[in-house]
């Protein structure tokens, strides 16, 4: 049997939320129903987390209720703690913001070995690439930790989670909103590049995409709260719904499920903006 483990993504909770509220709701019932191995909340779990430690609070202890027994993975994403000053010019990342997130939900990367009942072996790492491009300290710090996440591997597969993707169609990406910078393309190059990895998971686009490249899966989990309209994601490929995946870990691969609980919505950004980031003036 594989193992199963859970990723929720974008749920942006905060006590005004109800929309989202009630999303997170049905995707709790959900797991509670069919506890996985561990549950991966790849960033964004709070509305406004880098500034309101009410909704960090808030998004901290519903995912906690959520994950149940399984152990909680939680990265952070741009609304939780900031990000560049390019992307997040009134929300830079900086240290006051990541010990908040520290504070609240422990470290902001992590590493989780799973084994399962047929012998499937996986190593789970987490990234926060919030910091990436920054030159924060810990910044550095999470490029040694990169080295330290490959060593003693043995015969383990990698599943790598992220908040933004590495990249929207490649590699050589110019810089844009929705993916890692590509000056810290690098930092992650060890880990893409790794002959173990089966699975990237990551949030941040609100749109749902998998795609195989080699033996590795690229998933964009969906949103748990709202999408985009599509005139600010232009050529940006995805679905427009929300939910959770589920990552069934096999021996030597990974198989990824969308799951859309019964009555769970997907409004648009505008539709929910006055509970959500009202706009100024």
């Amino acid at each position: 049997m594989p193992i199963i483990v859970a990723q929720i993504s974008d749920a942006h909770l905060g006590p005004r939320t109800t929309v989202f509220q009630a999303n997170m709701a049905r995707i709790e019932a959900v797991l509670h129903a069919d506890p996985p191995a561990a549950l991966v909340a790849s960033g964004d779990l709070s509305l406004d987390g880098a500034d309101r430690d009410a909704d960090l609070s808030f998004a901290a202890s519903a995912l906690r209720r959520a994950a149940g027994r399984a152990p909680l993975l939680a990265i952070p994403g741009n609304h939780d703690v900031g990000s560049t000053r390019e992307t997040m010019p009134t929300q830079v990342v900086d240290e006051a913001r990541l010990a908040r997130w520290d504070a609240m939900l422990g470290a902001d990367r992590f590493i989780q070995d799973l084994d399962g009942p047929g012998g499937e072996s996986w190593r789970l790492i987490g990234l926060n690439t919030e910091i990436m491009g920054t030159g924060l300290a810990r910044e550095t710090e999470q490029a040694g930790f990169v080295a330290t996440a490959l060593e003693g591997l043995g015969r383990r597969r990698i599943a790598l989670f992220l908040h933004k993707p590495p990249f929207v169609h490649g590699m050589e990406d110019p810089f844009d909103y929705w993916s890692v910078p590509p000056a810290a393309r690098a930092t992650l190059a060890p880990l893409l590049t790794h002959p173990a990895l089966r699975l990237v998971g990551s949030g941040h686009v609100h749109l749902h995409r998998l795609v195989q490249r080699g033996e590795v899966i690229h998933a964009w989990a969906p949103p748990a709260s709202f999408v985009c309209e599509p005139e600010i994601q232009p050529g940006i490929p995805g679905d427009r719904l929300a939910g959770f995946l589920r990552h069934r870990l096999h021996a030597d691969h990974a198989e990824v499920e969308l799951v859309s609980p019964a009555g769970i919505r997907a409004p648009f950004l505008e539709e929910v903006r006055a509970e959500t980031y009202p706009r100024q003036g």
